[in-house]
């Protein structure tokens, strides 16, 4: 996959040691530690990164939850789902982005 955004690569590249541990152990827990489906944990991931505002991180699991399988009413509700437990202000920076993710 491309990456979204051009500090990943800069990072990536200045650091590749680092990131490629950081890929096994992402492999380790997302591929190897329980049962849930790739579109489960893609939409898992949206709720983390829209509940902590890591805006870049939420843009790309939206992007992977999509190529997973997740319909756009599945992540739109999990974004609604943060409004409960993060508030109101979390949740439309998350549909901002989300929106965004659109174009």
């Amino acid at each position: 996959m491309k990456d979204v955004h051009k500090i990943f690569t800069e990072f990536k590249e200045e650091f590749s040691d680092v990131y490629e541990k950081h890929v096994e152990l992402g492999k380790e827990i997302h591929l190897e530690s329980g049962p849930l489906s790739a579109r489960d944990r893609w939409l898992i991931k949206i709720a983390i990164s829209g509940g902590s505002r890591h805006h870049r991180a939420l843009e790309t699991h939206i992007r992977k939850a999509r190529e997973s399988g997740a319909s756009e009413e599945e992540i739109k509700q999990v974004i609604l789902m943060l409004m409960t437990t993060f508030g109101f202000p979390t949740t439309m920076e998350a549909y901002d982005t989300y929106k965004k993710s659109k174009n």
